[in-house]
């Protein structure tokens, strides 16, 4: 009986589900700040003004790889659907018997029947997020094309945990502001993730054993 118990346990943890982080395979520097090259050293032509100034109506924005980006955070998604149905169906059939003679054997009440049938549906579901903040990022790249691809995040050490701030995507020059801002829906291909770890995260989730059940569960 206890090896039959123990084999039992031991398949129930094989069948588990992994944690939701064994499924992340998102390079751990996806979001890592990136660095400005040094700038390659001037040609000796004999120039007094050599190349890589950078021009007065630019101004102090940023173009280059290593700038820093703040995206400003203001995604909000709503999403709502409803639908019902309804059916009835309704019927009955009866007959008169002759009250004399020789067919006069049933009673009316004996061959009368009738039947009703209803069905009525309705579902309803809806669901919203909102995210604000403030995100400084880096420039990782520049393309011919004028966009860039920006990268960073924001890590928050709380006394119950740890809450991350991580975003990656491609801005347009033109959409970045003179103090260097830009709005996070005009960030193209943006990958923006809310994490966090500690024991609130962990009390907001089930237990492996939970999970297991529940997706076996027919109910």
């Amino acid at each position: 009986m206890r090896r039959r118990l123990s084999s039992a346990l031991i398949l129930i943890v094989a069948a588990a589900p992994a944690p939701a982080l064994a499924k992340d395979k998102i390079a751990p520097d996806a979001f890592a700040a990136t660095m400005s090259a040094p700038p390659p050293p001037p040609p000796a032509n004999g120039s007094i003004f050599q190349g890589g100034y950078v021009a007065l109506t630019s101004g102090g924005r940023a173009g280059r790889v290593g700038d820093i980006v703040t995206i400003q955070l203001v995604e909000r998604t709503a999403a709502t659907k409803s639908n019902a149905a309804g059916t009835q169906r309704g019927g009955s059939i009866g007959l008169t018997p002759p009250a004399t003679g020789p067919l006069s054997l049933f009673n009316p009440s004996d061959i009368g029947m009738g039947g009703d049938q209803a069905f009525k549906g309705k579902g309803d579901a809806s669901q919203s997020n909102a995210l604000s903040g403030e995100v400084s990022v880096t420039v990782a790249a520049v393309y011919p094309n004028g966009t860039m691809l920006v990268r960073g995040e924001k890590l928050l050490t709380l006394n119950r945990g740890d809450e991350r701030v991580q975003i990656s995507g491609i801005v347009r020059a033109i959409d970045i502001g003179p103090d260097n801002r830009v709005l996070s829906t005009r960030v193209a291909d943006a990958n923006i993730r809310y994490v966090g770890k500690g024991e609130i995260a962990r009390a907001s989730r089930q237990g492996w054993l939970q999970r297991f059940f529940s997706i076996i569960s027919p109910f």
